[in-house]
């Protein structure tokens, strides 16, 4: 569609550089390349620091979701590509041709969509061009050789080939060449500068400005600049460095969009941050310094001192005095996504729509004035949080999206009404939607449904945006050069509701055409004859005429489609003829009367653009060549005439046509040769118009649709110029239109919302579709209208006849009992951290919103109830206390019945450490229980994720203990992830794992205590020191002894003692090895030979622990000889100190402790009791001794258990804070 956003009239821009790849910012001259709410922001620029070494702005991906077009007549994709400036480190492109294939006309809403919902102006006042230097020639804007345009073109361009010379020479108007007015004026100094942008002030001014530079791909940066400026359109120029300071480097021009005559520059930001200011169209300036650096910038669609920066760190900016002073308004901003007010929808004019993120790390849609923005002051029009990149406000609409579950949703409100949710077909199921055109109180939206890849189907709504229907499936789409996407839809200038769009059918591109905004679609007929006047065989619908759509990205080429509000019914593309689009054989064709009829005018790629209101027209060919003519034709294209217009062949990049259409004048851009300055030709035109035109110049023109004289409902004359007329339309001409209402018949109205259009015509309610449905927002009392199944097209403008018979019909409203009651929340999370408001939102899809009685649990004891859904539209806000799973109930009632919906919520802390609790040692094929502790200890639900040795598959289970066996000897690694909420945290420790082993408690000297400040690490490295003495004491080997030190006071550890490796299988004599190791160590122990420095001057004693069981004496006399009996066992059991382990059976008090790591803190769970007081054992509770050598018990002698038990870490676990 010929769509453009945010562009200001009256400002050109030309880049000519290694390839065609243009930044345009609609500052479009005054002959009209306009637009209401340009989506493509202003370019980036390189920062001060070469960590952003690039001119062109990265818009972020577009992201599946919501996207906008630019909305708006005639609007293009000059604005998609708005944004982008050159492309650091492009290769030239040998065979490329200067000049314009058309590129994408839209910018995917993630890309681009800064602009404001009126017109303003983003990015710089001049579109650019890069100047070619490889075999003079330069990339077209469409796309990269090999990828033609942006529409991804199955071949590349045919090679000229134009009709034979005899034919052309036919239609010349005279034997000798004519030629045209000129004068060339050079850029002397500049030939090495490889960018330039160009703006002309427009209306009744003779300034053009030029800013000419050396963008260096290596450095990503702007080395060298260029200002001139021309008082006469052209014809000299002055360069004006000294004004602007010798050593600045300028990298953009900016122009007011409300006032011409008011000029910014940007310096280049990697030798300064500054901006000057001109108020006499770029005669004197005043610079001022920044202290930030400006990406893009949004000047207000009314008041020319008004702007908005948009920073490289995301943050707005605002000024009221045309730069010279700046306001921050906010950070974190998303790009592209802030917009001015729109007058007369919002309320304040200097009101400024964003979509920022904020403090909770969600994205919001806000508003703001620019002089009150504090938090205080900023507003939410949508209560919930919104998907990043998916604000659109453009003219009466504005759009968001919000996912839940993996499924968008789109939000729509009309004239700043409260927002409502977009309702397409029950089963689209769309994957993106792009919101291509909201004009005429309409939108029209792509959305790619679950099944497509590269095709979208069109949908139509109803005025307010909410309700959409069908209007054409798989129409074509493609990739922009910026990644954003395009989509095949043209809206001819000047005539509502014709469009044309490539549609795919059984594999093919066939371009369709409709008079009746998308309810109607046909093929377009072919030429009868081509150029040679030989007749076209081409017979519908095998055969038939395709166009390519693309509009130019670069606005000094004419794109591949062009169309004009001032030259109605007048249509130029470059297409070809066949069943099928192609990209090789192409031509150009012409249509005179709305695109009924079409007739071939060039058999090769020509660039044509509209002269003087569209009176004449003006050709010039698609050449990689050096070329010295231009074609003219006064009749609509039946006839050319060949015009030279320089003596000396030149490379063209680029025209200035536009401003022609007013003062007669274009200019021609190129160079001579490789390394030539700028050549900038000033093309006269006047003396082909030897007079104004009369009256008797002009005729009348009926608009049809294939002979029926209704369109849109109206019958419409035009008044144009006579074919073959050389007279000036001159300023001051006005297009006149006498239109006349007709009678409503089947062709002006379209299936409503649910309904299908049949083989019969008639609209029928889809399988989906209940008609009843449509009164389910009604309340008792009131009236609803009641839909036929058909609804005029908006826009249209029939009166009477089948009106009366389709129009909706006022209806009273039915009382209906609540159904399909539903409740979530509102970010669609069943996850909600303890402390935070959670935001319940409740639906309901039939039923007497006011007389229904809403009551909501929140499953926590708490309750509300409301007499209807009036104060529950925004949500119902509750803070939970604690943390667990809620069952949050939703009951519906009123006195036709009532309805029910449940909602489960899982309220958690965030976790913050887990532990892993594990044995040191464990025994191999017997099980052992392993423990995640995890802080703080009242977290809510959460699930432990358990990795044993090498397995790829975890274990889960949502206790915090798990028991295993391991089968394998050796160190086993054991890893435990928690998950709660949005938290996912793990830990990992290892197990040596043996057949069997022995182990013994250890104390220290008491000076240990002191110096012990009871961490994981300081416990870790003692606990080598005591092994690394143990060994240098005893001679054993270091593998056969691990040693843990215990957490807390006084210092305690636990030694064991390992069978050798590769002993398991000489079970016998590896047990009496291990006995010889245990004697070993116990007799170095007793005689107090292991010792170490712990620091200078403080020796440690390492000591064997002596059991403490129970009381030996009794003072009463009854006991003594039960205390006979215990002095007995404890001597014996004092000679028993070391058992083996067999571990055939567990037992009660056995204590199992962590392995020491690095990074965690070792803990120790005991199966004895934590209490202070250790409980304590009888005599007649232990085994006897032979009974234990018998049985080959898998234990291990215990120390002194009341060491043990107070020898737990005392740190304390953190409970979850309510908020």
């Amino acid at each position: 569609m010929e769509k453009g956003t945010n562009c200001f009239p009256t400002c050109h821009t030309i880049f000519l550089a290694w390839t065609w790849f243009l930044l345009l910012s609609w500052c479009c001259t005054g002959a009209e390349i306009t637009c209401r709410s340009c989506s493509s922001p202003s370019p980036s620029w390189p920062s001060s620091s070469s960590r952003f070494r690039q001119e062109q702005r990265q818009p972020p991906p577009p992201p599946r979701g919501l996207r906008s077009w630019p909305g708006g007549r005639a609007r293009g994709l000059l604005g998609a590509a708005a944004a982008a400036g050159p492309v650091p480190g492009a290769e030239p492109v040998p065979g490329a041709e200067p000049g314009g294939r058309a590129g994408p006309r839209g910018a995917a809403l993630g890309a681009a969509g800064a602009g404001g919902g009126a017109p303003g102006g983003r990015g710089p006042a001049a579109p650019r061009t890069r100047r070619s230097t490889e075999g003079r020639r330069a990339l077209p804007a469409g796309g990269f050789r090999g990828v033609p345009a942006a529409e991804g073109q199955r071949g590349g361009r045919a090679q000229p080939r134009g009709p034979p010379e005899d034919a052309r020479a036919a239609r010349l108007r005279g034997a000798e060449e004519p030629r045209l007015s000129s004068t060339t004026f050079a850029l002397t100094g500049d030939a090495a500068h490889n960018q330039a942008m160009v703006h002309w002030s427009g209306h009744n001014s003779s300034v053009i400005l030029i800013l000419t530079k050396l963008y260096d791909f290596n450095l990503g940066s702007v080395t060298e600049s260029s200002l001139w400026r021309s008082t006469d359109y052209g014809t000299t120029y002055e360069k004006l460095n000294d004004k602007v300071g010798l050593k600045t480097v300028l990298s953009y021009l900016y122009v007011s969009p409300t006032n011409k005559r008011k000029i910014m520059l940007l310096s280049d930001p990697e030798i300064e941050s500054s901006i000057l200011i001109s108020s006499d169209e770029g005669a004197t300036y005043q610079k001022y310094r920044l202290n930030f650096y400006i990406q893009s910038l949004l000047f207000h669609p009314k008041q020319e001192e008004w702007i908005l920066a948009y920073s490289l760190d995301q943050k707005l900016y605002s000024s009221m005095d045309f730069g010279r002073k700046w306001q921050l308004m906010h950070e974190r901003v998303t790009p592209n996504r802030f917009y001015w007010s729109v007058t007369g929808l919002d309320k304040d004019p200097d009101l400024v729509h964003m979509e920022a993120r904020t403090a909770d790390g969600h994205t919001h849609y806000l508003t703001c004035r620019i002089q009150e923005c504090s938090e205080t002051k900023r507003s939410g029009p949508f209560s919930r949080s919104i998907d990043v990149s998916s604000l659109v406000v453009q003219d009466e609409y504005i759009f968001i999206q919000v996912t839940t579950g993996g499924r968008a949703t789109y939000y729509v409100s009309y004239r700043r009404e409260p927002f409502a949710q977009i309702k397409l077909p029950k089963y689209s199921l769309p994957k993106d939607m792009h919101i291509i055109s909201t004009d005429e109180n309409q939108v029209f939206a792509a959305v790619q449904e679950w099944n497509q890849n590269d095709t979208y189907n069109l949908y139509i709504s109803d005025t307010r945006g909410v309700y959409f229907t069908l209007a054409l499936e798989n129409v074509k789409s493609s990739r922009g050069l910026e990644g954003n996407i395009v989509i095949d839809l043209y809206e001819v200038a000047g005539i509502k509701g014709i469009f044309l769009a490539n549609r795919r059918v059984d594999d093919q591109i066939k371009t369709f055409i409709t008079y009746n905004k998308g309810r109607d679609w046909r093929l377009l007929q072919a030429p009868d004859t081509d150029l040679r006047g030989d007749p076209v065989l081409c017979q519908l619908p095998f055969c038939s005429l395709h166009l390519r759509l693309q509009l130019s990205e670069n606005p000094y080429t004419s794109g591949s489609i062009s169309s004009k509000e001032t030259a109605p019914g007048l249509l130029v593309a470059t297409g070809n003829i066949g069943s099928e689009l192609s990209y090789t054989d192409v031509g150009v064709f012409i249509s005179s009367d709305g695109g009924n009829s079409w007739r071939q005018i060039f058999e090769e790629e020509y660039n044509v653009w509209f002269l003087d209101w569209g009176g004449a027209l003006v050709a010039m060919k698609h050449t990689s060549v050096p070329i010295r003519h231009m074609w003219v034709s006064f009749d609509e294209g039946r006839s050319w005439t060949k015009y030279s217009f320089t003596s000396t062949p030149l490379f063209v990049d680029g025209s200035l046509v536009d401003p022609g259409i007013e003062t007669q004048i274009m200019t021609v851009f190129g160079h001579f040769s490789l390394r030539s300055e700028w050549q900038l030709v000033k093309v006269d035109y006047k003396s082909l118009f030897g007079r104004r035109c009369t009256k008797e110049d002009y005729q009348t023109w009926h608009l049809h649709n294939q002979g029926e004289p209704c369109v849109m409902g109206e019958r419409k004359i035009y008044k144009k110029r006579k074919p073959g007329a050389q007279c000036s339309l001159g300023r001051d001409y006005s297009q006149t239109v006498v239109s006349e209402p007709c009678v409503c018949g089947q062709g002006d109205f379209e299936c409503d919302y649910g309904y299908e259009r049949h083989s019969n015509n008639q609209c029928i309610p889809a399988f989906w579709f209940s008609p009843s449905s449509l009164s389910k927002d009604c309340n008792v009392g009131q009236n609803y209208w009641n839909s036929t199944g058909y609804r005029r097209i908006v826009s249209n403008n029939c009166t009477d006849g089948l009106r009366e018979k389709y129009m909706a019909r006022m209806e009273k409203c039915p009382g209906k009992a609540p159904r399909g009651l539903h409740i979530l929340t509102s970010d669609g999370k069943l996850v909600m951290e303890q402390g935070h408001n959670a935001t319940f939102v409740i639906l309901l899809e039939e039923g007497d919103l006011q007389r229904t009685n809403i009551q909501l649990d929140f499953g926590d004891g708490i309750a509300v109830s409301y007499a209807n859904f009036s104060p529950v539209e925004d949500g119902i806000r509750h803070v939970y206390r604690s943390a667990g799973i809620f069952q949050v109930t939703a009951y519906a009632e009123n006195s036709l019945g009532s309805d029910i919906a449940v909602l489960f919520l899982h309220v958690v802390c965030p976790v913050e450490h887990v532990h892993l609790s594990v044995p040191f040692v464990a025994i191999r094929n017997k099980d052992v229980n392993i423990t995640a502790v995890v802080w703080p200890s009242q977290a809510g639900t959460l699930t432990y994720f358990w990795w044993f040795g090498n397995s790829t598959k975890p274990l889960i289970t949502l206790e915090s203990s798990i028991s295993y066996m391991f089968t394998v000897e050796g160190m086993n690694t054991v890893t435990v992830q928690v998950s709660g909420g949005n938290t996912l945290i793990q830990d990992t420790k290892e197990i040596a794992v043996h057949e069997y082993f022995q182990s013994q408690l250890l104390s220290f000297s008491p000076n240990l205590d002191y110096h012990n400040p009871d961490i994981p690490e300081w416990r870790q490295d003692v606990g080598k020191v005591i092994k690394r003495a143990l060994a240098q004491v005893t001679g054993i080997p270091d593998e056969q002894i691990l040693v843990a030190v215990f957490p807390g006071l006084p210092t305690s550890a636990e030694l064991f003692i390992l069978p050798h490796k590769n002993t398991t299988e000489r079970r016998k004599s590896s047990e009496a090895d291990l006995e010889q190791v245990v004697e070993i160590l116990f007799n170095a122990l007793n005689q107090n030979l292991v010792q170490f420095e712990l620091k200078p001057g403080v020796e440690v004693v390492v000591y064997v622990t002596q059991l403490t069981l129970a009381p030996l004496v009794d003072s009463s006399s009854g006991h003594s000889s039960s205390a006979m009996l215990m002095l007995l066992s404890v001597v014996f059991v004092g000679l028993a100190v070391f058992l083996i382990y067999k571990f055939k059976r567990k037992i009660p008090w056995i204590n199992i402790y962590a392995q020491v790591q690095h990074d965690k803190e070792q803990e120790m769970i005991g199966s004895v009791s934590q209490s202070e007081n250790a409980p304590k054992i009888t005599l007649s509770e232990f085994t006897d001794p032979e009974e234990l050598m018998d049985k080959e018990l898998d234990t291990r002698v215990m120390g002194s258990i009341s060491t043990i038990a107070n020898s737990e870490s005392t740190k304390e676990i953190p409970n979850c804070t309510s908020v």
